[in-house]
């Protein structure tokens, strides 16, 4: 396709509040989709910008909107009193949590720039927290009808350390991924994780048994993410 801009501009906004954070992905996702909008009505060619944002969250759990509410388990006393923040959003998928410890990337990319496919790009995110894992000498995959990247994905003891839920329009995306570094996986105890209850969730430092460098992986992650997207990144701020 003539026209594609695969420049993607990459932002680090370190820990930041949930909403914040959704809010400014949702502007950028909308500005997107307004050029896409105005390039078919005008019938003109303007290139659409890309977006990679990397951040953490204080704690809070989200539930997709295909989500049922009965996998959140601890009322909303509870949840205040632990200090865990709780959001209904607009993406696919279930519960999850998001807190300290993690890698939550949000990608904000018109797919017409690279690949009209959302099963594709899923699995492409997936690959890249796989050859990630990779770099730390851990092996991991993915489980036939689930979503995310898992350890002994086919063995006894299956258990998720990459969560992943996604919105698109328009073949634009937004939402992402949330991989587990250094975080407290005892609050995935107060959900039943992406709906699954026979599951278990890890992080990379359980994994290893030791505290993980963060801009470290984040350095292999968007290497990786590079290569497989054939995306030309750009540092902002």
């Amino acid at each position: 396709m003539s026209g594609q801009n695969k420049s993607v501009k990459y932002v680090k906004l370190g820990l930041i509040d949930y909403e914040e954070a959704w809010d400014h992905q949702t502007k950028l996702f909308e500005e997107i989709v307004a050029i896409k909008i105005r390039n078919r009505k005008e019938q003109r060619r303007e290139l659409t910008p890309n977006h990679l944002l990397f951040c953490s969250h204080p704690n809070v759990f989200t539930l997709g909107k295909s989500g049922d509410e009965q996998n959140l388990l601890v009322d909303r006393t509870t949840r205040e009193k632990k200090n865990i923040s709780y959001y209904k959003i607009n993406r696919g998928g279930d519960i999850t949590y998001h807190g300290p410890g993690q890698i939550v990337g949000y990608p904000i990319l018109d797919l017409d720039n690279f690949f009209t496919d959302i099963h594709l790009y899923l699995r492409c995110l997936e690959e890249a927290v796989i050859r990630t894992l990779n770099e730390y000498g851990i092996e991991s995959g993915r489980i036939e009808g689930l979503t995310g990247v898992w350890l002994e994905a086919n063995g006894k003891n299956p258990r998720k350390i990459c969560a992943m839920g996604v919105k698109s329009s328009r073949w634009v995306t937004m939402h992402g991924f949330a991989f587990n570094l250094n975080t407290d996986i005892n609050y995935y105890k107060y959900i039943v994780p992406c709906g699954i209850e026979d599951k278990a969730v890890t992080s990379l430092n359980l994994e290893l048994g030791k505290t993980i460098d963060q801009e470290e992986v984040e350095h292999h992650l968007l290497k990786h993410l590079s290569t497989i997207f054939k995306m030309k990144i750009e540092y902002g701020k």
